[in-house]
């Protein structure tokens, strides 16, 4: 298989700090606060037919993501909404992904920034679907992440898409490939189920849908709009603590994300569960309405 095309390495553009510009000159310098720091935020963002989904609602959760780690944007949650449509349109995206983030730039390497300057920059490419249909029809198959947890609310800013709080999860992420599967499930420091890496996580227990309770985690955009697709549907939806030893009483699974939208879990570690009627069902009404 030959090597992906590097992301430094485009033809396109990108919005940067108020202006459009060729994509290999979006550049920065090595010595910014975001990389050494984390002092940064982003969004990922689903572009369906041409449009962008729920862009008000990712552009306001930058914004509350910027605040929770101590710095305002620049431009304002309507500059950014017509930014992401400028550049989506400028490159000519159908169906990709968009990629927002700010960060606190070079003018002072250390952990005060009184004199930091905000940068924010928004790129979008062509994305196919995060998962194959192959994947869809059979569930991914996941494994239980037991060293890593996800930190208790008093500890890191676990409400915002910081950049810093992916550090968990690339991690997770990179030994469970390594040893043969696709995802990994993760506790929080009390030992509830959490999430997957990067993805909000479901069961289906006696036709019920059962989430964890966002209160370490993100309060993923998808995961609301398919909590209120399964009301739709007259499924009852408990958002509540779970054990793992609960995973054992569910007939179905599945994550909600940007790039994962809605996928079945077909197995995690030695249990395996169908991809049955409710998560179907979910898959289909999302997909509507995403095309809408």
């Amino acid at each position: 298989m030959s090597n992906p095309v590097p992301f430094d390495d485009r033809d396109g553009y990108i919005w940067f700090d108020g202006k459009i510009v060729p994509w290999r000159e979006a550049t920065i310098h090595v010595l910014n606060h975001g990389l050494h720091y984390g002092s940064c935020v982003f969004e990922g963002e689903r572009v369906y037919h041409g449009k962008v989904f729920k862009l008000n609602e990712h552009t306001e959760r930058l914004h509350r993501s910027a605040n929770l780690l101590g710095f305002a944007l620049p431009f304002s949650v309507e500059a950014l909404n017509r930014a992401t449509e400028e550049i989506v349109q400028k490159q000519n995206i159908v169906d990709g992904y968009v990629r927002p983030v700010a960060w606190r730039g070079s003018e002072q390497m250390a952990i005060l920034t009184t004199h930091s300057r905000i940068h924010v920059a928004i790129a979008c490419w062509t994305w196919p679907a995060y998962y194959t249909d192959e994947a869809k029809r059979k569930g991914a198959k996941l494994t239980i992440e037991k060293h890593w947890k996800r930190p208790a609310p008093d500890t890191a800013p676990t409400a915002s898409k910081a950049a810093g709080l992916y550090m968990i999860g690339t991690i997770t992420k990179n030994q469970a490939h390594a040893g043969g599967f696709q995802e990994a499930l993760m506790t929080d420091w009390r030992g509830y189920i959490a999430e997957t890496t990067s993805s909000n996580f479901f069961l289906v227990i006696g036709g019920e849908l059962h989430t964890p309770i966002p209160d370490c985690f993100l309060d993923g955009i998808t995961r609301r709009t398919v909590m209120e697709l399964a009301r739709k549907r007259g499924i009852k939806v408990v958002e509540r603590h779970i054990t793992l030893d609960e995973l054992s009483t569910a007939q179905e699974a599945f994550m909600t994300g940007t790039a994962a939208e809605v996928t079945p879990v077909g197995s995690i570690d030695a249990l395996t569960f169908t991809v049955g009627p409710v998560t179907t069902a979910l898959m289909d009404d999302y997909a509507k309405l995403v095309a809408e």
